[in-house]
């Protein structure tokens, strides 16, 4: 009876600790769910108040938000194409390296793009944009490199595969449709005209053949139905109880006979 108790409550607290860390996932997979969606939306304020900021304050203020807005783009791009490949290609490991070290440069020249932007000093920023600009550029130039390199890999990924699957379907196809042809061309059930006249032709060679070897051995043995060509044939008489009578025929009368 002790032993029964124990197991249940053994049993009891394991399904109570498999509640616990169920709940736990799932606390942690919503709270994941809200920071996504978090910075989902701050990220998209932010964009949005950047074209805000490019079409409604020409100057040196829109375009440093235009320089902000381009790189974000770019480097967010580069960043789901690198995310999306890298599970099913691990030769992208490097690639999402290099990205890294590669973010790690856009997320200073972003927060220095921000800082300049509250700047008040005008003629300042608009002695630095030469160097952001070129900054933003070989960022966003290194990005693409990346995004680009990695599409095309996956694209010629998908040609070897969609062509190595069209050369199986068509060796299943002639496999499946099998008995239409064999390997001459000829369907199958159907003696093709060759053969037919091959065998004709054997037949008649061999029934030849035999005939003559027939007619040969009788001869040899003296039990021939003719004569021979070459000896010369004599002229019979007709024997008239050799011929032949019909019922419409008349009989011969007996001195029609001498």
């Amino acid at each position: 009876m002790e032993a029964v108790v124990a197991i249940l409550g053994l049993l009891f607290v394991l399904f109570v600790a498999a509640g616990v860390f169920a709940a736990v996932k799932a606390v942690q997979a919503t709270k994941r769910g809200v920071d996504r969606t978090v910075a989902q939306a701050r990220r998209t304020v932010e964009e949005t108040g950047l074209r805000a900021r490019t079409l409604a304050q020409p100057g040196v203020v829109g375009e440093l938000a235009q320089l902000r807005l381009s790189l974000r783009t770019s480097m967010r791009a580069t960043q789901d194409v690198l995310r999306t490949g890298s599970p099913d290609d691990a030769s992208l490991s490097e690639a999402v390296g290099l990205f890294e070290r590669l973010s790690a440069h856009g997320h200073e020249l972003d927060d220095e793009l921000r800082r300049l932007e509250r700047e008040p000093d005008r003629s300042t920023i608009g002695a630095r944009l030469p160097d952001l600009r070129e900054r933003t550029e070989q960022i966003t130039r290194s990005a693409e490199a990346l995004r680009w390199a990695a599409r095309d890999r996956a694209r010629k990924f998908a040609e070897d595969d969609l062509a190595a699957l069209s050369d199986q379907i068509d060796v299943e196809a002639g496999a499946l449709r099998h008995w239409t042809r064999d390997t001459t061309g000829t369907p199958m059930g159907e003696p093709s005209m060759g053969g037919a006249a091959g065998a004709g032709d054997t037949f008649g060679a061999v029934a030849g053949g035999g005939a003559r070897q027939g007619a040969v051995s009788e001869a040899s043995e003296g039990r021939s139905w003719g004569p021979s060509p070459e000896e010369p044939q004599a002229i019979t008489a007709r024997d008239p109880r050799a011929e032949r009578s019909y019922p419409w025929q008349k009989t011969r009368r007996p001195e029609e006979t001498t």
